[in-house]
């Protein structure tokens, strides 16, 4: 029989990053762009000196970018493939390494810095869970590095209770492609059936680690727009309200595995 105090019978416990380990947010998805081509035509962000041509110049190009991430993230729930953010620029035609594209990226990380904290639940959470001898991984569909992935986890004051993160930039597929929960699941060292996934999107979420083998709990608090949903039909181990709910649910798993 396996010690239910140990954390024995579930190994790992992996989460995904926005709406799960950061709140929900509504963001306006062209303002980060538009942000970003502001900076690159050299316009002031408060400026009331700005010619009506340089403005709709930054404005095409904010709309250039806008469209090729929304093509980027709709192969991704097609097709699954990942996407960085420097082939999205390169894509829309800038060179990311241009000095203009480098203070712009330096603004446009600016514009989303508000909705990257983490939940203050988390440190508990994840205490809780190092506790019970569980490991904890992030795996996050995302176009950003894992470098700045990580320069806010250690901002946050979690970057050291992390066993093991894979950020789809860095990986050829996105949730809920099999081949993205096997990469973090070998992150963390442990095996599927003993793992669980915690997010906040039905198909990426609950249906991925579920085809992979993984239990899934849902966090079911982010209002998707209509476009980012994928009708699928899956349904969740467990739903957590919160996210130190997560250590009740985990208890009880444990309890009922010993």
């Amino acid at each position: 029989m396996r010690d239910a105090n140990t954390g024995a019978g579930i190994e790992a416990v992996i989460f995904d990053w926005g709406g799960t380990l950061t709140p929900w947010h509504e963001v306006d998805l062209g303002e980060q762009w538009r942000v970003y081509a502001r900076e690159v035509h050299g316009i002031p962000v408060e400026s009331a000196d700005v010619s009506d041509d340089d403005l709709a110049a930054a404005h095409e190009l904010a709309d250039r970018i806008l469209a090729v991430e929304a093509e980027a993230w709709a192969r991704g729930r097609e097709d699954h493939s990942s996407a960085r953010i420097d082939d999205i620029l390169a894509e829309a035609g800038l060179d990311a390494e241009y000095d203009k594209a480098l203070l712009a990226l330096a603004a446009y990380r600016r514009f989303w810095e508000p909705h990257t904290f983490t939940d203050p639940q988390v440190k508990p959470l994840w205490e809780g869970l190092r506790q019970r001898e569980i490991r904890i991984g992030v795996l996050s569909n995302t176009i950003w590095t894992r470098e700045y992935h990580r320069e806010v986890f250690a901002r946050d004051g979690v970057l050291d209770l992390i066993d093991g993160d894979v950020y789809s930039s860095e990986i050829h597929v996105v949730k809920p492609h099999p081949e993205a929960f096997e990469a973090a699941l070998a992150a963390v060292g442990a095996a599927p059936e003993r793992s669980v996934y915690v997010g906040d999107r039905i198909f990426e979420d609950v249906h991925g680690p579920q085809q992979a083998g993984m239990r899934a709990i849902w966090i079911p608090h982010s209002d998707l727009p209509e476009s980012q949903i994928v009708a699928v039909d899956a349904h969740p181990d467990a739903v957590a309200h919160q996210l130190l709910d997560i250590l009740g649910i985990v208890d009880r798993w444990l309890a009922a595995d010993a």
